[in-house]
């Protein structure tokens, strides 16, 4: 089985949890003894089984890819639509559906939700975004698979450590992420808060802010940018006293799934994604601007997080690549 694999953000132009998503699958993929390689647009030679597409691929290409006999596997992300409020996913749909039956076909292809019903699969991380693969954008039942993100086994092998003072939060330093307000929160609570991240860049507004305020309450905000290290990253959340992501927008966070396969008591925005993933076995906060709100469930969580009970542990990336094999065998052997 030949399977390329390809994605629509460059990780040179947007670091993130995407990028680990496609490398661990890739690398899990391989180990299982499947060859795997990314799409090289300009090589007319190259074959394939089979496309695992990082995104919503553009509907054109996958009816040119079918014409050819390759099978299309559509892993995209609903970060927007998974955040959005059920009122709001109910306008969201009318619309959709309204636009698809009135306005002219070359407007609505730009958007490409035909991808969803002509792919031979698609990858829902979560239950909550297979849900809306279906009820938005019309994806068929028997075609969506759910399948979460994996983790490293350097996190998942993580040994039993001494919980330390510091919250950690390991997210990109970006307004979706709401990493400024959180800082501002753990100023307010006078709870030690370690970021571990980068901004897209360095000149960007809203991470100069945020760098101000470490510099200023350097007693309270630790940053130190990124940490590539894993295994350091692992003995991080080991040792964390928490971890805390109070995003605005997210599918399911990579981040948050390390922490949890380390033990680490998880503080997570109140919404779907959240709900679906870890229940009852996470805190939540609703993603509020009011400061002193924030820093109240902050501190709370604080307070309580030494004797809450560790996460429910995440699959690693070899089960991960286990399920997604299946998956390809079964879309290959099916007729169209």
């Amino acid at each position: 089985m030949k399977v390329l694999t390809h994605c629509w953000l460059p990780v040179t132009l947007a670091h993130g949890g995407w990028q680990i998503q496609v490398e661990r699958t890739q690398s899990a993929l391989q180990s299982l003894g499947l060859e795997v390689e990314p799409l090289r647009w300009w090589d007319e030679t190259q074959t394939a089984d089979l496309i695992h597409y990082f995104g919503r691929m553009p509907a054109q290409q996958i009816k040119f890819a079918q014409q050819k006999g390759v099978r299309i596997v559509m892993a995209d992300l609903l970060t927007g639509g998974g955040s959005r409020s059920k009122t709001q996913l109910l306008v969201q749909k009318i619309i959709t559906r309204t636009v698809e039956r009135i306005a002219p076909p070359d407007f609505v292809a730009a958007f490409n939700w035909e991808s969803y019903r002509l792919a031979d699969a698609v990858i829902a991380i979560t239950p909550w975004e297979a849900h809306l693969m279906h009820y938005v954008y019309g994806a068929p039942q028997e075609h969506i698979h759910v399948v979460a993100n994996g983790v490293e086994d350097i996190f998942l092998n993580a040994a039993g450590a001494v919980r330390g003072n510091y919250l950690v939060c390991t997210a990109t330093i970006t307004e979706r992420k709401r990493v400024l307000e959180l800082a501002e929160a753990a100023v307010r609570a006078k709870t030690p808060l370690w970021v571990i991240g980068r901004a897209y860049a360095e000149s960007d507004a809203y991470a100069q802010k945020f760098f101000a305020l470490a510099r200023q309450h350097s007693e309270i905000i630790r940053y130190e940018g990124a940490i590539q290290d894993r295994v350091r990253l692992a003995d991080i959340y080991r040792t964390a006293r928490g971890f805390v992501l109070l995003s605005t927008m997210e599918t399911s966070s990579l981040s948050a799934a390390e922490a949890s396969a380390c033990g680490c008591p998880l503080l997570l925005s109140n919404l779907p994604w959240a709900r679906t993933v870890f229940g009852e076995a996470a805190r939540y906060c609703p993603p509020v601007q009011s400061v002193d709100r924030t820093a109240g469930v902050l501190r709370a969580f604080y307070n309580a997080a030494p004797s809450l009970p560790p996460p429910p542990r995440p699959p690693s990336w070899m089960e991960i690549g286990r399920q997604l094999k299946a998956i390809y065998e079964q879309v290959l052997s099916t007729s169209r």
